[in-house]
């Protein structure tokens, strides 16, 4: 029999409150006020904002409901309508089922080097969305290097399709890995024994266990592609979508109540997928119980050949378009004189934002990196591992939510419309980099908090209850236990966040000034003035800052993990 719990360790277990000290309190109750603050400042209120905007009658404003009606009775908005769902359509159709066999190649068969295609496939999360667009421009443009290969120009609806394509696989390969991982070997040896087949075996376990995964990666890549205007700057041509309206219309014609009515119409498809993925959610179990076997797949030469070849087709396709981009930026003038040189990379000589730009772009990233993995890692402890305050718990959940349904060009219009109003007192922050930092953490807010979540609810609730039996500061818990033990899915956090906001655009392109202007944007600006070099140089020097600091992170972070993980070897060995 168990030794009996000891009486102060199961009091503090039945009613965790009591014995609270005033400073534990005011941690807990001080630190989700202040979250809720943030909060509502960095994601409600800018969203309400664009509603305001889009439907506020008063002049120099979205011009009511009789301006939303005319615009979206108006052919030229149909046909742009038209043009983005098609476009978000065909990619999704392309790129999700592409996806899950390469997930299935690399979770489900024994090819060789798996960690070697992983890698390639996930090379376009280090780069903006317009480095495909770039490449695709060098490949199959005017003057492309492979311009003999397509029937029809590059650009238009193609061109856009390929580069979104490029861009979102890897976003939609790492959900369906994750739905592969897990697998029941027992279930699997269930449907051998019974006679059935490879076939009969994936139609009646994998696909069930999987098929809201591709749901959610169909929603994500249907999102990211029809919010994206990075794509469609660089190859659409006359073949305009929604997205790159609402640029034009806010940046190009200061036309805030059109920019902020198409903002609202970008809303819907994610806030339709958003509800549906949580509601297919719901409705799927577990997909591994606690009994469950690891499965482990066995040597199938036919299988292994064909999916190798799909494999090394998708990742011959990615570094083709990844290294025509690090090519021509080193190209001294395509196509007439190709001998390499770094002229390209004189930013100085040339228009967009130069060396300042690429300098902001870093030290917002750190700057997101740190403050934002501090914040949200504070928060999802505060949310998780303390007791109290029931509505506010909920308050702080939803509104961590609500950044995934948000695509990041709403979001950057409703900064726009709300910390540019005259009458705010927090109008001085606009164009500055703080909150071109506040904004990208409140971007990418929904996935790092997620990460730090599923990390803190593996921990046992008996850590805060022994801390509370011990009257020890709830503070110094936090920071000399649970830091340490969840160091893994910290150090992730600070390397998404780091990663995102080197490449991001979408919604830092309404908020920079002339002095924090970012190296993404500065992408765009050299393409517009016709530096289409400059832009392949900077999109590589985005590529290979992000992958370093990726790298330089994982090697810095060995050491710290050997040592606050040193716990969990000596829990296995006992």
């Amino acid at each position: 029999m168990a030794a009996p719990m000891p009486l102060p360790l199961r009091q503090a277990q039945a009613t965790p409150c009591a014995g609270v000290a005033r400073g534990d309190r005011l941690f807990v109750v001080g630190g989700k006020s202040l979250l809720l603050i943030l909060l509502l400042v960095a994601v409600l209120m800018p969203l309400l904002a664009i509603f305001w905007r889009g439907f506020s009658a008063e002049a120099g404003q979205g011009g009511g409901l009789v301006a939303a009606g005319e615009l979206f009775a108006s052919a030229n908005f149909r046909w742009l309508l038209g043009n983005s769902l098609a476009v978000a359509f065909t990619v999704a159709a392309i790129v999700v089922p592409l996806a899950y066999l390469f997930a299935y190649a690399l979770q489900r068969t024994m090819i060789p080097g798996k960690g070697l295609w992983r890698g390639i496939s996930l090379l376009p999360l280090l780069a903006p969305s317009m480095l495909p667009a770039i490449a695709l421009v060098y490949l199959f443009g005017n003057q492309g290097l492979l311009r003999g290969l397509l029937s029809d120009n590059i650009y238009g609806f193609w061109g856009i399709v390929l580069g979104e394509a490029i861009y979102t696989f890897p976003h939609a390969l790492m959900i369906l890995l994750s739905a592969l991982s897990l697998a029941d070997a027992r279930l699997f040896d269930a449907a051998s024994s019974m006679g059935a087949g490879p076939w009969r075996a994936f139609a009646s376990i994998t696909w069930p266990a999987t098929r809201q995964a591709v749901f959610a990666a169909f929603c994500l890549v249907f999102t990211l592609t029809i919010t994206d205007f990075g794509v469609p700057v660089v190859v659409g041509g006359d073949y305009q979508v929604l997205a790159l309206e609402a640029y034009k219309a806010v940046v190009g014609q200061q036309q805030f109540g059109r920019g902020a009515l198409i903002g609202m119409v970008l809303l819907v498809p994610a806030l339709l997928s958003f509800s549906v993925d949580a509601w297919l959610r719901r409705r799927q179990g577990d997909a591994m119980s606690g009994r469950a076997q690891v499965f482990e797949a066995k040597p199938s030469r036919a299988r292994d050949a064909c999916f190798l070849t799909i494999v090394l087709v998708v990742c011959a396709a990615l570094l083709l378009v990844i290294g025509m981009a690090v090519y021509s930026s080193l190209v001294t003038f395509w196509p007439y004189n190709l001998s390499l040189s770094l002229r390209h990379y004189m930013f100085e000589d040339t228009a967009g934002g130069g060396w300042l730009a690429y300098r902001n772009s870093v030290t917002m990233a750190i700057g997101t990196a740190l403050i934002g993995s501090i914040v949200i890692f504070t928060g999802a402890y505060l949310m998780e591992k303390t007791q109290g305050q029931r509505l506010l718990n909920q308050a702080l959940r939803l509104l961590s939510f609500i950044p995934m349904a948000v695509p990041g060009l709403v979001l950057g219009l409703g900064y726009v419309f709300f910390f540019n109003l005259n009458g705010n007192p927090l109008h001085v922050l606009y164009g500055g980099m703080g909150l071109l930092v506040v904004c990208t953490i409140a971007h990418y807010l929904t996935t790092a908090q997620m990460t730090a979540t599923t990390a803190l609810r593996q921990l046992d609730g008996e850590f805060e209850a022994a801390a509370l039996s011990l009257k020890a500061p709830l503070y110094r818990h936090f920071l000399r236990v649970t830091v340490p033990i969840c160091l893994p899915a910290l150090l992730d956090i600070i390397r998404y966040l780091f990663v995102s906001a080197m490449t991001t655009v979408s919604a830092a392109i309404f908020l920079y000034s002339p002095d924090t202007i970012l190296a993404a944007v500065a992408v765009l600006n050299m393409d517009d003035a016709g530096n289409v070099g400059g832009a392949a140089a900077m999109s590589t020097l985005i590529l290979l800052t992000s992958a370093g600091a990726s790298l330089l992170l994982a090697a810095a972070s060995r050491g710290l993990l050997r040592r606050s993980q040193a716990w969990r070897q000596r829990a296995a060995t006992v």
